[in-house]
């Protein structure tokens, strides 16, 4: 998708505070710091919209980012920062649940790991969970350029073993530095938005 156009048009944490306009939703889910900002940033082509924190942990909030009027971009905040108290990890959970669960506009979710190490419990309990509720999810292992490309099949495998996926689950190799995975990640996203469609793919 060709992208000029992005307006981030609200910050919310309850169903009541959400967009009305009815565009399908792509969310965008992972632990703090394994880059999210940077992934929305490759795929609309900025270097700085989404804002890439650095307080892990910062982002409270369910931030929509409304993209050529089609689509919104989801940004959910990280999981897995220490220093954010049991009480607002728990608050988090239920407002990340909540949208999750019921949001009726969701088409999918990326589900960010990092592709250097093996998935945290965490990270686990997330793909469980949309699989659990039968929400698409693309598994995104950023940071890829981390890795030697001899070694990407071999990480691959940690991965989705980990996270117990089958062939058919949906997973790309991403980096922010040299942009691979982004046009397979696009993809993704308007095959499951009804953009493809539109675009005439």
């Amino acid at each position: 998708m060709d992208v000029h156009n992005v307006e981030l048009v609200m910050s919310a944490v309850a169903p009541a505070q959400y967009p009305t306009d009815g565009i399908p939703e792509i969310a965008l889910s992972g632990r703090s710091n394994v880059g999210k900002s940077s992934l929305i940033n490759t795929l609309i082509n900025r270097k700085s919209y989404a804002r890439t924190s650095s307080q892990p942990g910062k982002t409270q909030t369910l931030n929509f980012y409304n993209v050529e009027q089609k689509l919104f971009f989801v940004d959910v905040p990280g999981y897995g920062y220490a220093k954010v108290s049991k009480t607002e990890r728990a608050k988090w959970g239920q407002m990340i649940e909540t949208y999750l669960a019921e949001r009726t506009s969701l088409r999918g979710v990326i589900s960010l790991v990092d592709a250097r190490y093996e998935p945290t419990k965490l990270d686990v309990q997330m793909v469980d969970f949309l699989h659990y509720y039968d929400i698409p999810v693309l598994v995104v292992a950023t940071k890829s350029d981390k890795i030697s490309r001899g070694k990407w099949n071999q990480h691959e495998s940690i991965i989705r073993r980990s996270l117990s996926l089958t062939p058919e689950d949906d997973f790309v190799l991403f980096s922010a530095q040299d942009k691979s995975g982004k046009e397979e990640i696009w993809q993704w996203i308007e095959s499951h938005t009804e953009l493809g469609e539109k675009n005439g793919i």
